[in-house]
């Protein structure tokens, strides 16, 4: 029987040899991406613009779709073996319309990188009513991910890394009101159940597509200085989680705790590219190496097993084709 990730079972390091610290610059030597192909959302800003630097700089051909193409085209300008395209996650339409251009071009996907995402939004709804941190964060994904499988099929050995976060351990799925229709809102809560819903993603996408060599990889790339992702929180809700002191300046340690851009992004560029992931998928990494098993009520290092339970990822599955009303058939 194939080996899979159900309840943690593979969450053990593999020896990488490298730590928090560590950077892109570190964990791309010795790689070459010559003749891959490579899709990285939110690739612009961010951990994103470093990722996709880091990868163009490998030799991939780096393909960055966005919703603002003049934003995008100041952050990357000069970057070689750059393409920038029209996309906004929160319209599906606008998914499609990237995927089938992409598909068209007759092209492999080698690296499918779902990087873009929101954080603590207030209360926000897409067009079908579907809460705004699960329609970005994870169904954008699901749907990027399934219309452009069959290029990831074509790659004959592809990766999907889908970001997650630590933040995960907020919230499990919340399977009886995703939409937070008949609960009150709560923005970490719905953060943290639309990571939930990346790593469960990631371990049935690796269950489902192992067969055609796509394997697949969620991460918590670790909290990171000078990134926007955290625009619209509120000091309150910065000192609800213990990053803010009273008066509203960040307490020391966690000062010391943040990665840099590069370091931040490592852990993308590794699971990526990494050889020691070549028969290994499905499971959830941190600091540059495959995460340990978090059993502890606090938030700290690790994943939780309610985010890698088969049953759990194999319900999310059909519940998002439902949510999505698309089929996401692999074979």
């Amino acid at each position: 029987m194939k080996q899979n990730n159900n309840r943690g079972a593979l969450q053990k390091p593999v020896g990488s040899g490298f730590n928090a610290q560590s950077t892109t610059s570190d964990v791309i030597k010795g790689i070459d991406l010559t003749g891959e192909i490579a899709i990285v959302t939110g690739g612009n800003t961010g951990i994103g613009q470093e990722t996709t630097q880091t990868l163009a700089a490998a030799g991939a051909t780096v393909i960055v779709p966005a919703r603002d193409i003049d934003k995008a085209k100041r952050n990357l300008a000069g970057i070689a073996n750059v393409e920038i395209e029209q996309m906004d996650l929160m319209n599906p339409d606008s998914i499609d319309a990237f995927a089938r251009k992409f598909l068209i071009s007759g092209r492999p996907l080698h690296l499918l990188i779902n990087n873009a995402g929101i954080m603590w939004a207030p209360l926000r709804r897409d067009k079908r009513g579907i809460e705004s941190q699960l329609a970005t964060n994870y169904l954008a994904q699901f749907r990027l991910t399934a219309r452009l499988w069959p290029a990831l099929k074509k790659a004959d050995g592809a990766r999907v890394i889908n970001v997650s976060s630590q933040g995960h351990q907020f919230a499990p799925f919340n399977f009886d009101d995703p939409n937070f229709l008949c609960r009150e809102y709560e923005t970490l809560q719905a953060y943290g159940q639309s990571k939930t819903a990346v790593n469960l993603f990631s371990l049935e996408l690796d269950n489902r597509g192992k067969a055609h060599d796509v394997r697949t990889y969620s991460l918590h790339p670790g909290s990171i200085h000078g990134t926007e992702l955290g625009r619209e929180a509120s000091v309150e809700l910065f000192q609800k989680m213990g990053f803010y002191d009273e008066e509203g300046n960040m307490n020391p340690e966690v000062v010391a705790s943040l990665k840099t851009i590069p370091q931040g992004a490592a852990t993308t560029v590794w699971a990526s590219t990494s050889p020691l992931l070549q028969n290994l998928g499905g499971v959830y990494c941190e600091d540059v190496e495959v995460a340990e098993i978090n059993h502890e009520q606090t938030f700290s290092a690790g994943v939780k097993l309610y985010s890698l339970d088969e049953t759990h990822a194999k319900r999310l599955w059909k519940l998002s084709e439902e949510m999505t009303g698309i089929v996401f058939d692999v074979d």
